[in-house]
């Protein structure tokens, strides 16, 4: 066959166009960080999957799960990770050492189902920590974060010992700690059963503070705003979806974690309930919020953290995707 003119500039328009669509498909997957398994973050980001609230919005969502919450702004920080939910106090320790991100929209106001847990045997109470080993998930992380808070409230000494996210409850209970950070449901679950009991409820004793909120850099944030944009309507509308439909929320709680239903029940009233479904970051109200949580963290011992509006983003409100 005689290859003429027409036929070469067909070739390279279709491969002009093969080229642009593999580019367009790979731009619209957006990645996803959560900073550990059984926890709320992803619970709604399974939850948005699952109900193809992603695909709604035109775009792929792929999920990783991290050890948590500093391993999971390292990661973003490496590029390895579009959006994560993480504590909001590492993003100005963050922007202090170069990482420049922000806050892009509000999730949580408090820490819902923390608990410092000791195993139901022990004798020991807050103020008997000192000395003894307490786990959290990992340096920088929410745990880690609420361990200094109690280190400074109580006026005690403990060593902090990082075990991951999965390493939390098999450490207590193994006594290869004395206490530990732990979230929900996990820690609704070990209290139930009897291996474990609360002496420091979070939720109750820690002043209400923006905690956690959905992150990006700010390069990602400029270049692919749509793509921000998306992501955060198809997580929102997660968030309502679960509200709206409770026996289907405590269901996929209870398989994606392998709980009882009761615990999955529990999660869903006393975490799932209690989140933010704006996601606002507009207003004084906010920046106050995320002031508290930044003073948090400097009493905690954190250090160079810059003032709330340094790390607060305007740019975008969540509109819940439909169902």
């Amino acid at each position: 066959m005689k290859i003429t003119r027409r036929h070469i500039l067909t070739t390279i328009s279709a491969a002009t166009v093969l080229g642009t669509s593999v580019m367009a498909q790979a731009a619209d997957t957006v990645r996803i960080g959560l900073p550990t398994k059984t926890y709320w973050p992803t619970t709604i980001a399974e939850t948005a999957v699952r109900q193809k609230l992603f695909e709604k919005e035109g775009i792929k969502a792929e999920l990783t799960i991290y050890r948590g919450g500093a391993e999971t702004f390292e990661a973003m920080a490496a590029g390895a990770a579009d959006v994560i939910l993480d504590a909001t106090s590492l993003v100005s320790a963050g922007r202090k050492k170069g990482v420049n991100s922000k806050v892009l929209a509000n999730a949580a106001m408090g820490y819902y189902g923390w608990q410092l847990m000791t195993l139901s045997k022990s004798t020991l109470g807050v103020n008997d920590l000192k000395g003894k080993k307490v786990a959290i998930t990992s340096a920088g992380s929410g745990s880690d974060l609420l361990a200094l808070w109690t280190q400074q409230d109580k006026k005690i000494e403990f060593t902090r010992v990082p075990v991951g996210g999965g390493g939390l409850v098999p450490n207590l209970l193994a006594g290869n700690v004395d206490a530990a950070v732990v979230y929900s449901p996990l820690s609704f679950q070990i209290s139930k059963s009897g291996e474990a009991r609360t002496i420091l409820d979070f939720s109750k004793e820690v002043p209400p503070n923006l905690a956690a909120g959905w992150i990006a850099l700010d390069k990602y944030v400029q270049d692919k705003p749509q793509l921000v944009q998306k992501s955060l309507n198809a997580l929102y509308g997660a968030l309502m979806f679960m509200r709206a439909n409770k026996d289907a929320s405590v269901k996929l709680i209870t398989e994606l974690y392998e709980i009882p239903a009761e615990i999955a029940a529990l999660e869903y009233e006393n975490t799932i309930l209690k989140l933010e479904t704006d996601g606002s970051m507009d207003g004084p109200k906010i920046t106050e919020q995320l002031q508290l949580a930044l003073d948090m963290a400097k009493a905690g011992g954190m250090k160079d953290l810059g003032p709330a509006a340094e790390i607060i983003s305007t740019q975008f409100k969540p509109v819940p995707t439909k169902f």
